[in-house]
């Protein structure tokens, strides 16, 4: 049977999309490839067509999902600086939607066990969006990279701590004190 011009990369794309928010809402572990592919509108043997195994699906999607963050981002910084990427990215919105959020935040601890090509993959992409961070700081002391990781970091470990404890008066507690601790190394930048 012949299908219209498109419909595998169509098909691809649906499957790419529902793994990055299955993985990132429920975790790469407990997300199933036959749970992937009904929600996908596919069966199970649509699969392989497309990918040869988890591991590929999860590189790939994830990898995608932070390049997307990526310019996200470059628009929140064009737009209002570190103070919109500070308050966008600590929001209780993010917060209480890990499916369409920040994969890092999401999936740290798990990517930390994926194949090492997986891990190449999102560090390469990782490391872009700290780079992007690091040119929109303002001159000072120290490098301007490793300034970048340091917010980078505090802003994922804040949405990290929060979700933890999401429910909870603390957790507001949380995204108001790492939105502090972040703008303050971004002033300290300004020194």
């Amino acid at each position: 049977m012949r299908y219209e011009k498109g419909r595998k990369e169509a098909s691809r794309r649906r499957i790419m999309e529902v793994a990055a928010d299955r993985f990132r809402s429920d975790g790469i572990a407990a997300s199933g490839l036959a749970g992937i592919m009904s929600e996908a509108g596919l069966t199970n043997g649509a699969f392989y067509p497309h990918f040869k195994s988890k591991a590929e699906l999860v590189r790939e999607s994830v990898a995608e999902t932070i390049d997307a963050q990526s310019s996200r981002l470059r628009e929140l910084l064009d737009a209002g600086g570190f103070d919109a990427v500070i308050a966008a990215y600590l929001s209780p919105r993010h917060r209480d939607d890990p499916a369409k959020g920040c994969a890092a935040a999401a999936l740290l601890p798990e990517l930390a066990r994926e194949p090492i090509k997986t891990r190449r993959a999102c560090a390469d992409r990782l490391h872009a969006t700290v780079r992007e961070m690091a040119q929109a700081l303002p001159p000072g002391r120290g490098d301007r990279e490793d300034a970048a990781l340091g917010i980078y970091a505090t802003l994922i470990g804040t949405l990290q701590l929060a979700r933890a404890a999401k429910g909870t008066p603390l957790s507001d507690r949380i995204l108001a004190a790492g939105a502090e601790a972040a703008r303050t190394l971004v002033e300290a930048r300004r020194g």
